[in-house]
């Protein structure tokens, strides 16, 4: 059920969370027939009234709404989606791996007083604290499946239908990610949206085409699954800039991992530049004014979302005219590096600091002060004036050597270095490297701050050495590393002779900001 208990890099398919159908609901201003027609058929759903005995408290009367896109080649009563329609048509993998996790989650937070909607997804890979599952470790997307297998371990004895067993197991599925993103946030979540693999393309089919625009050009073959493969791929081939997508190649869009260069992350920022496109096309091009599209696309949404018992939908509509103007920034929660834990590859994460990231990008908290170094230059005056303080770089400072079992692997690690903003050294392939077991970060003097930022990126730790010249970072690929090892490094303020607190600004995300209101380019 669970992917813990399967195998847990097998699931190829991965989907959108139920933002398209936030984005439906909210697109245009609703008719009170409309509304009607579709706030009565829609599935709801009681659990959020599990999930709020554990919420944290509400600091004001701004509003939360969770999107969850939930991996299950299940329908509603918990038969299988057709194998034709999963294997060829979607290219989803098999059927029978199925699996309940939630790979995509996404937060909604909008402002008591109407401003910029704000929108941070949650890495579905992030390791952390599962609540109303089985309270330890594992996955975010985990959390639904472990809670949902166990609930309907306890509910088997009660002589339940399959459809019966499946709604309420799901219910614990539900409570248990609600309650998990809660706690990893330290918000309180007023109301969720669930949508499936096949409830993602009955709402894609509805508004289809779709433009996507791309910053450079993806090929993305289907790799059969063997018995030495675990096989991917989705069979996405597109040219750089814009494209119009069916919902096939809608979904294969948001489910790409392979051949990216930041993998799940990248598809992260796919997920929120299709929902961006899509809440583009339902405001810009006519679909809310056609009534044929729209009454396809309230079919779709009443079929296959499920929403909480407490949402009013035309409230929301005319809550939250922001979510269709473009006043919409979607960024991506950061992690703090990779590890392999119980065999499975996970993101490892700071759950204080993305405590702390959530309460000032939601203007809970005030961002602390530039600096916290207390030999700072004083405030300007009269008789003691200073520069402006400058931008942080763009670049690291540190000159990167790469050391590996061959020189083309070197090189190709150099090269994806320099992409990142390190000056490129020596690339060259060494017996060491061939022998190592495990990569090694190696710093001289005046670069631990880029050599630590470095070893993140291969999740082990940067040791100083007086055998590495001063200014330089040496990197020793173990013959295992990972050809697409990690996310963007970000970039280090100015060297300085003693250690002190980094300056900052800006909050630190995974990688850039998606904003709505066109068609945002993405990898």
């Amino acid at each position: 059920m669970a992917e813990s208990r399967t195998r847990p890099l097998t699931i190829a398919g991965r989907l959108l969370a139920g933002t398209v159908s936030a984005a439906v609901l909210g697109a245009s201003g609703f008719t009170w027939y409309e509304y009607r027609q579709l706030d009565g058929g829609m599935v709801k759903s009681a659990a959020l009234t599990e999930a709020r005995k554990n919420a944290p408290p509400h600091l004001d009367k701004s509003v939360n709404l969770l999107l969850i896109g939930l991996d299950s080649r299940k329908d509603m009563d918990g038969n299988d989606l057709p194998k034709e329609f999963v294997e060829e048509e979607l290219h989803a993998g098999s059927s029978e791996i199925g699996g309940y996790n939630t790979n995509a989650l996404i937060v909604l937070h909008i402002p008591a007083d109407g401003g910029k909607v704000t929108a941070l997804s949650v890495p579905r890979d992030d390791y952390v604290q599962t609540v109303g599952a089985d309270g330890r470790m594992h996955k975010v997307k985990e959390a639904y499946g472990i809670a949902k297998e166990a609930a309907e371990q306890k509910l088997g004895g009660k002589g339940l239908s399959k459809a019966e067993l499946e709604r309420q197991s799901r219910e614990a599925g539900r409570a248990a990610t609600i309650q998990t993103v809660q706690a990893l946030l330290g918000i309180p979540v007023d109301h969720f949206a669930e949508v499936n693999l096949i409830g993602f393309y009955d709402i894609a089919k509805a508004v289809e085409p779709i433009q996507v625009c791309l910053n450079n050009p993806v090929d993305d073959p289907i790799v059969a699954r063997t018995a030495n493969h675990e096989g991917g791929g989705t069979g996405l081939r597109l040219p750089a800039g814009v494209s119009s997508l069916d919902a096939r190649q809608a979904l294969s869009f948001v489910r790409q991992r392979h051949h990216l260069k930041n993998g799940d992350l990248d598809r992260t920022h796919r997920q929120q530049a299709f929902i961006s496109s899509v809440v583009y096309k339902l405001k810009q091009q006519g679909v809310v004014n056609d009534l044929g599209q729209l009454q396809r696309l309230f079919d779709a949404v009443k079929k296959d979302v499920v929403i909480d018992d407490r949402w009013n939908v035309l409230d929301f509509a005319q809550q939250a005219p922001n979510l269709t103007g473009g006043n919409v920034e979607f960024n991506t929660l950061p992690i703090t590096g990779f590890k392999t834990i119980g065999g499975q590859e996970v993101n490892t994460v700071d759950p204080d600091q993305i405590k702390r990231i959530v309460k000032q990008l939601f203007g809970h908290e005030a961002p602390p002060p530039a600096t916290t170094d207390a030999s700072a230059p004083a405030p300007a005056t009269a008789s003691s004036p200073v520069e402006a303080p400058t931008a942080t770089p763009s670049r690291a400072r540190a000159v990167v050597d790469v050391h590996g079992a061959n020189a083309e692997a070197a090189a190709a690690e150099s090269g994806a270095l320099a992409e990142l903003g390190f000056p490129a050294g020596r690339a060259t392939g060494t017996a060491a490297a061939g022998r190592a077991k495990a990569t090694t970060v190696a710093y001289g003097a005046g670069t631990k701050a880029d050599a630590e930022r470095l070893a993140a990126r291969y999740g082990v730790t940067a040791t100083a050495s007086s055998a590495v010249p001063s200014g330089h970072v040496v990197v020793t690929l173990a013959p295992t590393t990972p050809s697409v090892p990690a996310p963007p490094v970000p970039a280090p303020s100015e060297p300085t002779a003693e250690p002190t607190a980094e300056p900052t600004t800006e909050l630190p995300m995974q990688g850039p900001a998606v904003k709505a209101g066109g068609i945002p380019c993405v990898d």
